[in-house]
Formats: structure tokens, sequence, C-alpha cells
């Protein structure tokens, strides 16, 4: 079923060698915990075009280039920083594959405006992408809302994994029922709650079934692990329009594979694949 996939992964990082080497360098002083050590270090491609094939043999038309910040909540410094330029080279070569999205540092709220704004208009990036954990604030704190406030002014989604994380931070901080309050205060907003928001997944749903602008990320699960009721949400008429797809940076066929097999009806399978996040993102 690969040649009708047509996918959209809406969670994706930079994964150069040169940055998946700093990355690798910045977490030896970070504690590593049960899980991430299991699942093991980011995916990397020697080339654009090595990683490019890779989506051509899974189905996937365009992947989200995010440009993560990450604070270490162990150690209190910026451990995963990309930049604009590393972000921009993917969508500048190949802007029909390849989408951006800025990042955002609750701590340096004016220059994350100011990147945002240049990822933007200089090179098209279609959103933001949040990683709130380390930071120690929760997503509705009052660091974060000149980041809502201009992505309504610029009209672009912001993602923000929610759920527990992976890396040694509380994950109380990304609890899906914050998107709620933010939507309360900011109802033009768009947002998607990453990575389920597992172990909270109801809680996300019932801010996807109650706001018109709140979707649900499937991404960071392989999905033969998807809970009954994400299958069910996925297949409702209420949560179709709700769900997009991603992987961040699990392998691209095998998650689709399985997504084949988890039982969605065509309708939904299509809106999750792509029409969802097409629309979201006005690509």
């Amino acid at each position: 079923m690969g040649n009708d996939r047509n996918a959209i992964d809406i969670m994706f990082y930079v994964a150069t060698p040169e940055f998946i080497a700093r990355w690798n360098d910045g977490k030896k002083g970070e504690l590593i915990c049960r899980m991430e050590r299991a699942i093991g270090g980011l995916p990397q491609f020697e080339s654009l075009e090595t990683m490019l094939g890779k989506m051509d043999e899974a189905g996937v038309d365009k992947v989200f280039i995010t440009q993560c910040k990450m604070w270490s909540y162990r150690n209190h410094w910026m451990y995963m920083d990309t930049t604009v330029e590393e972000v921009a080279q993917y969508v500048t070569r190949y802007p029909k594959r390849f989408v951006g999205l800025a990042g955002y540092n609750p701590f340096r709220v004016k220059e994350s405006l100011q990147e945002i704004e240049r990822g933007v208009k200089e090179y098209g990036f279609k959103g933001v992408y949040v990683h709130i954990y380390g930071f120690d604030i929760p997503l509705s704190d009052a660091k974060m809302y000149p980041l809502y406030a201009k992505c309504v002014e610029l009209d672009i989604p912001v993602s923000m994994q929610v759920g527990h994380v992976l890396e040694a931070m509380p994950s109380e901080h990304g609890r899906p029922i914050y998107l709620d309050k933010i939507a309360s205060d900011f109802p033009d907003l768009k947002m998607i709650g990453a990575h389920t928001g597992w172990p909270w997944v109801q809680e996300l749903m019932s801010a996807c079934y109650k706001w018109e602008n709140i979707y649900f990320g499937i991404d960071g699960w392989l999905p033969k692990y998807l809970g009954p009721e994400v299958v069910h949400f996925m297949n409702s008429r209420m949560g179709m329009d709700r769900c997009v797809w991603g992987t961040n940076g699990l392998p691209w066929k095998e998650s689709l594979d399985q997504l084949d097999q988890i039982g969605l009806k065509e309708e939904p399978r299509r809106k999750v694949l792509r029409e969802n996040a097409a629309r979201l993102f006005n690509l």
C-alpha cells in the first residue's frame, strides 16, 4: 500500500551526521532513563538524498523538520539547540519534500520570537514545535503566552509534546489538559498535542472533542502500541478530522506498515496520513 500513502510526517529532527554527533556529545553529561536507553539514539542519514530514498520507499511525501530546543533539567543548559539554518538546509534544497518548524526557548522570549519570524518569513517555516519539560514550567505558563500570541499573529500552528517524556525530566508539565486552558485564552490558536499524551491520552481526546483547533498527534509511537481507545478515536466521526501522523524519528516504513494493520477505515486513514496535516499547516 506504500504507493497510495502520500503520507506527511509532522515530526522529525535534523538528522545530519554533524548534528547527531553534537547531540550525542551533549547527552554525555545527562542522566539517561530506561526507555531512552532501550530506544537508542536519534536516526541519522549520510545525506538528504539518502533520507529522500527512505521516504520514497515507505510512501512518505513530506517530512517536517523541527528546530527543537531542549533545556537540561539536570544540568541547566540548552543541550539541544537547533538553528534556523540547520532546518533551512532541508526546505531550501527540497521545498516540496521538507517543511520547517521553528523552536521556542521560554527563557529567551524576545530572541525566540525574532527567530520564529525569521524562519517563517525568510524560509517559509509552517509552524513551531515545543519540548517544554526541561524548562520546568507547564505549557500554560506565562512565559509561553508570547509564543501563542505570535503563532496566532502569523497564523501558524504550534505542536507541543504532551504526555510522559523519555528524558530525565518531570512529565507533569506536559499534561494535555493544559491545552484546555491555553485554548480558553487563545481560541484561534491551532495546536497539536504530539506523542498521544500518554498516559493522559483521554485528557488529549477531551481537548480535541471540546475545541475546534486542537489536534491529536500519534507521532512518537509505533502504531502497534496505540491503545484501542486511540484507534477508536481515529475512526470516529469526531476524531478522524483531528488526528495527524508522524514518527519522531521512528522508521517510516515500519510505522506505516503497522498503521495499515490496526483497523483504520479508509477515510480516517487518508485523513490521518495526509489530509488533516495539509489542512492544518496550509500546505
